[in-house]
């Protein structure tokens, strides 16, 4: 007979009852990685709403030019990319807080083993890939929001302001590189 390490035999009036290990799609990580996800949307989720109070209608730019001023329809977008960024962070958490949940508690009766639980696997791979789209779409409308707080701030793209370009150039190339490597290892962890 071959023995796991996390078997247990007991004898019980000559009977052998093994346990057998629990499965491998039964871990701590899962857990991990959703904490990590949750974490990170609470930190973009902050950035949404230090965003909007950073911006008012009828700001003026440090440009200096009245045509390089931003008009409502940028303030409006601005409130509008906010919202829908806030949205997809939020469904994001809820899905992963869900999922943490239904680990935690689904099939977890010992309390030493509280972050180990059957669950479904395509159920969970189907939620972390969900919540996953929902923090990669909540980025994109964050950069969309803080383009236009630049503009805001530092003029219109339109006028040509050099600070503006420099900064929406900076941000759109890394934050673009970050969203391609996380995409990246979203895919190759889905298909490996």
């Amino acid at each position: 007979m071959e023995m796991y390490e996390d078997q247990e035999v007991m004898e019980d009036y000559g009977a052998t009852v093994t346990r057998a290990p629990p499965p491998e799609k039964t871990t701590s990580v899962h857990v991990t990685a959703l904490d990590g996800l949750v974490n990170v949307n609470s930190l973009f989720t902050v950035a949404v709403f230090v965003g909007l109070s950073l911006t008012s209608p009828g700001q003026r730019s440090l440009e200096n030019n009245s045509a390089c001023d931003a008009g409502v329809d940028v303030v409006r977008n601005l409130l509008v990319f906010e919202v829908v960024s806030f949205s997809f962070f939020l469904f994001s958490s809820l899905v992963a807080q869900g999922l943490k949940l239904a680990i935690n508690l689904l099939n977890s009766n010992e309390v030493d083993e509280t972050f180990r639980a059957h669950i479904n696997s395509r159920v969970l791979r189907l939620g972390m890939l969900g919540s996953a789209v929902g923090s990669v779409m909540g980025c994109i409308f964050l950069l969309l929001s803080m383009v236009n707080v630049i503009q805001i701030r530092l003029g219109m793209l339109s006028c040509g302001s050099s600070a503006a370009v420099r900064a929406v150039s900076a941000l759109l190339i890394l934050v673009c590189t970050a969203l391609a490597i996380y995409i990246s290892t979203i895919f190759y962890a889905f298909t490996h």
